[in-house]
């Protein structure tokens, strides 16, 4: 007999409110090593509501959210502490350290939760801007590099110690069609490279096609989630018609901006 490991992560019966106003209540979904799974719905449906929850950033009013089969909120500051060394994340702004140039935002947590020598982490630093494809722009300041880089170098920084799951926060927002491509294929080469899960929030029809093989879809309006599963196989459903719509709107007006 096979006992399988338990999902990466598992988001059991999830409730989140601010006061007695319900965001989204029952959400209850796995997200397996390796998948890039992503947290999708109509704006105002709660889905960066639910990433600060994933992070530990807010306490649900009921339920529960588990990493390797361990409960996040009953685990002690320490353990908490233990578990977010082992993520990567990137905001929706960047989040990069203005006074700071990118080899000091990269630095940053190599220095606080590491043991490397100085000579090391110049080492990591100049490894980690490499594989984004910003070797070289160690002395270089966020307000000095455009806005894709900065994504890039705010990925750098994520990936600085290694961790096992990547969280995104719209990653493409702001960003043209084609700086939006070149991050999402960054992303998935990053994800294959180091073996991580990744978790992101994003409304962008291109990037959930081309990237994601797992998703969760969020409804604003019986504040529940009402799909979940590969997108592309949620598209080709009938039902419900709101994912449907959801996943197929962007290709339509793309086509009317054509034309």
């Amino acid at each position: 007999m096979t006992i399988s490991a338990p999902a990466q992560i598992e988001v059991r019966d999830l409730s989140m409110s601010y006061g007695r106003t319900v965001i989204q209540h029952d959400l209850s979904f796995s997200i397996n090593e390796g998948d890039i799974f992503v947290i999708m719905g109509g704006s105002g449906c709660g889905k960066s509501t639910l990433l600060k929850h994933m992070l530990g950033l807010m306490v649900p009013s009921r339920g529960d959210i588990l990493y390797g089969g361990v409960s996040f909120f009953e685990a002690n500051e320490e353990e908490q502490g233990a578990m977010r060394q082992r993520w990567g994340i990137t905001y929706q702004s960047g989040g990069l350290f203005s006074a700071m140039t990118l080899a000091e935002n990269i630095t940053l947590p190599l220095q606080l939760y590491t043991d490397f020598t100085a000579a090391e982490i110049v080492d990591i630093v100049a490894y980690k801007l490499a594989l984004v494809g910003l070797a070289g722009y160690q002395s270089y300041y966020p307000s000095e590099i455009s806005g894709g880089m900065q994504k890039r170098a705010a990925l750098a920084r994520a990936i600085a110690l290694d961790p096992q799951i990547l969280f995104f926060d719209e990653p493409s927002a702001g960003l043209d069609p084609i700086s939006s491509r070149l991050l999402d294929e960054l992303i998935l080469q990053i994800k294959e490279s180091m073996g991580a899960t990744v978790v992101m929030v994003t409304h962008e029809l291109p990037s959930i096609f081309a990237i994601s093989n797992n998703s969760v879809y969020l409804d604003n309006v019986s504040k529940t989630m009402i799909a979940y599963g590969n997108p592309v196989q949620l598209r080709d459903l009938k039902e419900p018609p709101v994912v449907r719509q959801f996943l197929t709107r962007s290709a339509a007006a793309d086509n009317e901006d054509t034309l």
